[in-house]
């Protein structure tokens, strides 16, 4: 795994979001949201909504799932699988680790999304 520091625990409250932009191992930028669900769990999926290709880190944080600010697509942080319209392709998760205070990300090696 290439995990990257994408930001410290503290950085996030629950139900929180931010962006954050890693380098891949191609060399390209990736924006990613990392959230922190409501029960403290960290997640990272793309910061880019399959729908309307805007910022899911703007977006409302309830439970497990955010909700883009545009369209009002909803996706599962954990799968990033779409659990509402107008989107119905998912977005790509991140595998997560917390090492003390520190929040990794690793981009190289996104989990599958659920069917």
């Amino acid at each position: 795994m290439t995990e990257q520091i994408a930001c410290a625990t503290d950085d996030l409250a629950p139900e929180e979001t931010l962006l954050v932009e890693l380098s891949a191992a191609d060399g390209a930028t990736v924006p990613v949201a990392v959230v922190r669900d409501a029960d403290g769990t960290f997640h990272a999926i793309s910061d880019i909504c399959s729908h309307g290709a805007v910022s899911l880190s703007d977006g409302e944080v309830e439970g497990c799932r955010v909700e883009c600010w545009l369209h009002g697509s909803q996706f599962d942080l954990r799968t990033g699988r779409p659990l509402q319209l107008p989107a119905t392709q998912p977005v790509p998760v991140y595998p997560v680790t917390v090492d003390g205070d520190k929040v990794l990300v690793d981009i190289d090696a996104p989990l599958a999304a659920a069917s």
